[in-house]
């Protein structure tokens, strides 16, 4: 979600403006207004576009704000919004454009873990932030012995503005055991990225409290037909089934398990948490999902992104990653103003370098509460939200700032 011209390899870039720019970031025509980009990567088509198109709009309108509020003086932003559709191969090839256009000099997204996987190597060759509002596998910031307590940052150039699944996945298992009074799950994962991370540290929690779990299955995340594991699932009379991956195929998972007399509610990340998730399932009521933050409408931070995004018009709903898509936005536009500041109020010609060392800064109260990044790039906001489908509406339940 960003702008500039470049030398790919470096970040080194050269940017335009609504005039030319000499090399020391001066204008040199006179114009007064530098053009800053910023991109956005999610799904705007496809089962998960409702959460793209929250996080799309999201960004847009943190773009408008900064933009009537003159946030930045001398700089208006736009953005570039580009559909992953969810998938990796997509995702790349939309970082590629992204960091290729002259213009661009951060982004907010992807969505998915599993894309963001496919982005990150390509953002950090060419020095451009990316900020995702709803990535939470441990694994992107803190690499692959993060469970051994061997954490190293992957990327400086990757930041996010939820908590990980190291946390969330714990919340759920916390919440399961000591809420729900579940003491025994049966627990199925999509096989992508998020779903297996979030599954697996889920289950860690849940058993290292006494819990037990009772089964495990693995499901293609684009199959409907969920007859084989509903018969596994009801042999195994389960106090609670968790699902790791997606509302698209959650939804009609948990609905086939109670049609086929699984009487145990389903439990889920915050890929449950949206309303079509309720809209998908005739039989959602019951079900539990934990999400990142408390909600938005709970929040006084959140009070004017809620008026302001009504105001503005959007006939799809911010869903649940619109209060940290706005703060990733946010967070570019500050990283932005530090940069300009510090370089005596004009953009520097290495200004995506800039930015992403400005991000590491950056702290200020934000839609989804305190706004800042740790030394891996996470988010310092552990906030954790469970919530439960109380008739047709998600009902928040309990919220905590998770400590483990």
């Amino acid at each position: 979600m960003l702008i500039l011209t470049t030398a790919i390899t470096t970040g080194a870039l050269t940017l335009s403006a609504c005039g030319s720019r000499d090399d020391k970031g001066g204008d040199t025509d006179g114009s007064k207004n530098t053009t800053v980009v910023i991109g956005v990567d999610a799904p705007l088509t496809g089962d998960l576009s409702p959460l793209g198109q929250g996080i799309k709009n999201s960004t847009e309108l943190a773009i408008k704000i900064a933009n009537k509020a003159k946030e930045v003086p001398g700089v208006t932003f736009e953005m570039k919004a580009l559909d992953d559709q969810g998938q990796p191969t997509s995702g790349q090839q939309n970082a590629t454009k992204l960091t290729g256009d002259k213009n661009v000099v951060a982004t907010v997204g992807p969505l998915n873990s599993s894309v963001a996987q496919s982005m990150q190597q390509v953002a950090q060759a060419n020095n451009m932030a990316l900020i995702s509002p709803a990535n939470t596998t441990p694994d992107l910031t803190q690499g692959k012995d993060w469970k051994q307590n061997n954490r190293k940052r992957q990327f400086t150039t990757y930041f996010r503005t939820s908590t990980t699944d190291e946390v969330q996945g714990a919340f759920g298992g916390q919440y399961a055991y000591e809420k729900i009074k579940a003491k025994t799950v049966y627990v199925i994962d999509d096989q992508k990225t998020y779903g297996v991370g979030l599954a697996a540290a889920f289950a860690a929690k849940f058993t290292s409290l006494g819990g037990k779990v009772v089964g495990t299955e693995h499901v293609n995340p684009e199959d409907r037909d969920f007859k084989a594991i509903v018969s596994k699932a009801k042999s195994a009379n389960p106090d609670l089934v968790f699902y790791g991956g997606e509302y698209p195929a959650a939804a009609p998972l948990s609905q086939q398990l109670k049609d086929g007399g699984v009487k145990a509610p389903t439990l889920g990340g915050d890929a449950l948490y949206s309303p079509h998730y309720i809209n998908l399932n005739k039989k959602a009521a019951g079900d539990y999902a934990t999400s990142v933050g408390k909600p938005v409408e709970q929040l006084d931070s959140a009070k004017k992104f809620i008026a302001d995004y009504k105001a503005a018009g959007y006939k799809d709903a911010y869903e649940a990653y619109g209060g940290t898509a706005y703060d990733a936005a946010w967070a570019i536009v500050q990283a932005v103003k530090a940069t300009v500041t510090d370089n005596g109020g004009k953009l520097p010609t290495d200004a995506r370098a800039k930015v992403v060392e400005a991000l590491n800064k950056v702290k200020f109260d934000g839609v989804s509460g305190p706004v800042s990044f740790d030394k891996y790039g996470d988010t310092t906001n552990t906030m954790i939200t469970a919530y439960q489908v109380d008739g047709t509406t998600w009902k928040a339940r309990h919220s905590a700032e998770y400590k483990g």
